[in-house]
């Protein structure tokens, strides 16, 4: 027979069927290898294993969520200059269109759009005082996630992969569970100049959360040592090249993707969680979608060793841009308000939220004053975030912004602050996590960046 006639699949499924030479082959060819995504100790003793980070896009209100402006209530309708950086501009004010009302034992002021999430507030770090530097929403939901408001550069995800690698080899160290993209789409999971296995992956909820997972051959056997035996090749052919990027990259994204038929299956199988835990949720068993499914998915990502997962609250034409009517807040906050709640709850009744760090953030805030008819528009000079678990303070409420919410007034937390404080409670010296692109030492805090020490515990 012409062995030219074989492919070289054909001599790898021929020596993986039942060669007895294959294990010594595999032996020596794979004696070298190392998995560029096994665990790395980091810089310094940490507080948090893991990281959920909420983003919700479109830029949310501080002043109608978690920045009490009783002012602001008062001087409805009137005429006045605002601070930042519109100290110029002459506008009407708006006031909030809800109440506020304590929450927890600590008492911390949350309006009525989060009713469930106030209820948790003991357990939430509430930032007032978050700067970006961007009132265009490409550009500063690029900043939140990458530190970098106009240049693509690798995702907080892709740098916490980078830093720490991933406890759980059959699943990837960055999953992006989002049903739509943001603004500046999948850059903000992307991996840029970092190793490709470092990008985020995609999932979409619904019944086949990531496409062809399921195995197209019950031969699971068979495919493991046709798999392994490609593998020693590639790994061979990548000692000679060790400059390819994009053959370690594929290399490692065929030994995720093989070892996700078995696992990630199992992680999207909602169907032996109790009914009081999708109650959590506020989910229906047999549900699918819905930022519900988004939380419970994360949580049990998140116990089986997934580093970095992020949720993506609405689309680039779905969320919270309200420039004609602040009405429309109400829905997008009863989307995302028990799911969230629940998490934090389920978290913390597994005895998961001490060392899992939940982030939720916008990327800017909105302007005092009436932008359109009924609405607010950008505004980059003040806005909230929070943290939960994971070593910060619970109960706490830092930083100000001015009597109507316009500027910082008291503590100002910037983005690149607010990524140093979060690397840090991963054990992550954010001056030291580098990585060398273009004949520079890259970090994703750029050249700035200091840790906000007051909101560890």
């Amino acid at each position: 027979m012409n062995p030219r006639l074989f492919s070289r699949r054909d001599v790898i499924r021929s020596l993986a069927g039942g060669s007895m030479l294959l294990p010594g082959i595999l032996s020596e060819l794979l004696a070298d290898s190392a998995d560029p995504l096994s665990p790395k100790p980091p810089h310094h003793s940490a507080k948090a294993k893991r990281v959920i980070f909420i983003f919700s896009n479109g830029g949310v209100s501080h002043m109608d969520t978690f920045d009490f402006k009783p002012k602001l209530f008062a001087a409805d309708g009137k005429t006045m200059g605002i601070g930042g950086g519109l100290s110029n501009q002459q506008r009407v004010l708006l006031k909030p269109g809800w109440e506020f009302r304590p929450g927890g034992k600590c008492g911390t002021l949350v309006s009525d759009l989060f009713p469930h999430l106030r209820e948790c507030m003991d357990d939430v770090c509430l930032i007032r005082s978050m700067k970006s530097d961007d009132n265009e929403h490409y550009n500063a939901t690029l900043g939140i996630h990458t530190g970098s408001f106009f240049f693509s550069r690798p995702g907080i995800g892709a740098w916490v992969s980078y830093g720490l690698g991933t406890v759980n080899q059959n699943l990837p160290s960055f999953v992006v569970l989002a049903p739509q993209m943001p603004y500046a789409g999948m850059q903000i999971f992307n991996n840029d100049f970092l190793p490709a296995y470092h990008q985020g992956v995609r999932v979409i909820p619904g019944k086949e959360p990531i496409a062809n997972l399921e195995r197209r051959t019950k031969q699971g056997d068979l495919q493991e040592l046709e798999l392994g035996l490609a593998d020693a090749f590639n790994r061979r052919h990548l000692q000679a090249h060790q400059d390819d990027a994009n053959l370690a990259a594929r290399m490692r994204t065929f030994e995720t993707a093989f070892h996700m038929q078995t696992e990630a299956s199992e992680v999207f199988d909602l169907s032996k969680e109790s009914d009081e835990t999708l109650a959590l949720y506020g989910m229906e068993r047999g549900q699918s979608e819905g930022f519900g499914w988004q939380c419970l998915v994360a949580r049990r990502m998140a116990e089986r060793g997934v580093r970095f997962v992020e949720l993506v609250d609405g689309s680039s034409s779905n969320n919270w841009d309200q420039h004609g009517d602040m009405a429309e807040h109400a829905k997008h906050a009863k989307n995302i308000d028990q799911p969230i709640a629940g998490l934090l709850r389920d978290l913390k009744q597994r005895g998961m939220l001490d060392d899992t760090l939940v982030v939720w953030t916008t990327e800017f805030g909105r302007t005092p004053g009436v932008d359109g008819t009924k609405g607010r528009g950008h505004h980059s000079a003040c806005y909230s975030s929070w943290l939960a678990g994971g070593g910060v303070k619970g109960g706490l409420g830092y930083g100000a912004t001015d009597e109507l919410g316009a500027s910082v007034a008291e503590n100002k937390v910037h983005v690149h602050d607010f990524h140093a404080t979060i690397l840090h409670l991963l054990g992550l010296d954010h001056t030291k996590l580098t990585y060398r692109h273009g004949g520079r030492d890259y970090r994703l805090t750029d050249v700035y960046g200091e840790v906000v020490k007051d909101l560890l515990a």
